[in-house]
This record gives structure tokens, C-alpha cells and sequence, in this order.
């Protein structure tokens, strides 16, 4: 894990780029750590439970870099590609690559569904419901590998309205790890991990 000085930086860096890019709300600003980093980060639930043989991962629509570069800042073993179709959110993140010289860090300008590369884990936060972004990260998937899901409280919902899609690609959801954003109010959150059987 690297230093807090390194993820200082690392802020720093970021509001800068949303300053001209407006990658998060100014409100989300004050709560970058809390609502964003510490957020991504909850990915550790998820390594440390499964310690999967994973080469690389593909973060469908990265935007502003979530869970994208706080993975790869932690997981230097592992090649991280952050997806996203917007070219200015691209760009963001390779500023941002470049500043903290991420060397496992790429960046796709695409849209998930022009992607014919296969990947060992694949992550998604806030881009869209399950039924809709198990229809791009499943087809991406390789033998054995993980769709990770950043969920809200209804995550119970969004599955069952996903039944149809994971019966289609002969996948389940094999656990969800909940946990809490360190901030005021009910934050409550959650991993669904689904894997192909």
C-alpha cells in the first residue's frame, strides 16, 4: 500500500484536473477521499477474500479514474485499463498516470461493447444497473475470472432484475461484501462478485 503522502498527491493532482475537466461535483470535492478513494479501495475486500490469479483488470467506465487508479496505485502487479468513451475523462487520467508515474496504469478511449480483448477481473462503479453492465463485462470475462460490481442498498433489487442476463451467460453472483463509506449518514455499500461457472 502506498505511503499517505503518495495519496496526498494524488488529490492534489486530481482537483487540479477536475478544475478544468469537472470530473466530480464540487460538493463531491470535499468528500473525494470518503465518497471516491476509500470507496474504490473497498476493492480489498474483494482481493483479500478470493486472492484470485489475476494478470489484469478492465474498469468499465472509469470516468474521473474510480475505481481505476486507486486500484492500480495499490495493485502495481497488476495491469489496470481504465475504459471510458469520453475522451476528456481519458485524458484526466493519463495527466494523472503521468504526475504519479503509474506504470500499470493504460487507458482505453472506447465504448465497452467495440472491446474484443478478454480480462481476468472487471470492475464497474456507478455506470449503470446490473441487468444493463453484466451485458458488457461478461463477454469480456476469461475463464475464471470476476465481474465486480460497486453497489448501493439495492443491490438486492438490481440482481433480481439481472436474473435473465446471468442465466443467459451461464454466470451467478457468488457473494456480496458489504461495507460503510467513513462519513456521516447511512453510506452503506456493496461488492456483488459474479463470477461464469
Amino acid at each position: 500500500m502506498k505511503d499517505k503522502k503518495y495519496f496526498e498527491d494524488y488529490i492534489k493532482i486530481f482537483l487540479t484536473q477536475n478544475s478544468i475537466l469537472n470530473l466530480v461535483s464540487k460538493n463531491d470535492e470535499k468528500y473525494l477521499w470518503e465518497k471516491h478513494i476509500f470507496d474504490s479501495l473497498s476493492f480489498d475486500k474483494f482481493y483479500e477474500k478470493y486472492t484470485p490469479k489475476a494478470k489484469n483488470l478492465l474498469d468499465i467506465g472509469c470516468g474521473g479514474g474510480f475505481p481505476s487508479v486507486p486500484i492500480a496505485i495499490c495493485y502495481p502487479k497488476l495491469e489496470v485499463f481504465a475504459l471510458d468513451s469520453i475522451r476528456k475523462k481519458i485524458t484526466a487520467i493519463e495527466n494523472i498516470k503521468s504526475a504519479l508515474d503509474i506504470k500499470n496504469l493504460h487507458t482505453i478511449c472506447d465504448r465497452a461493447e467495440n472491446i474484443t480483448n478478454k480480462y481476468d477481473l472487471i470492475t464497474s462503479r456507478a455506470v449503470a444497473k446490473m441487468s444493463i453492465i453484466l451485458k458488457y463485462a461478461l463477454p469480456l470475462l476469461n475463464e475464471n475470472g470476476y465481474f465486480i460490481a460497486y453497489k448501493s442498498i439495492k443491490v438486492t433489487e438490481e440482481i433480481n432484475e439481472a436474473k435473465d442476463i446471468l442465466k443467459k451467460y451461464n454466470a451467478e453472483v457468488v457473494d456480496i461484501l458489504p461495507y460503510e463509506l467513513p462519513i456521516e449518514g447511512n453510506f452503506t455499500r456493496n461488492l456483488v462478485v459474479v463470477k461464469c461457472r
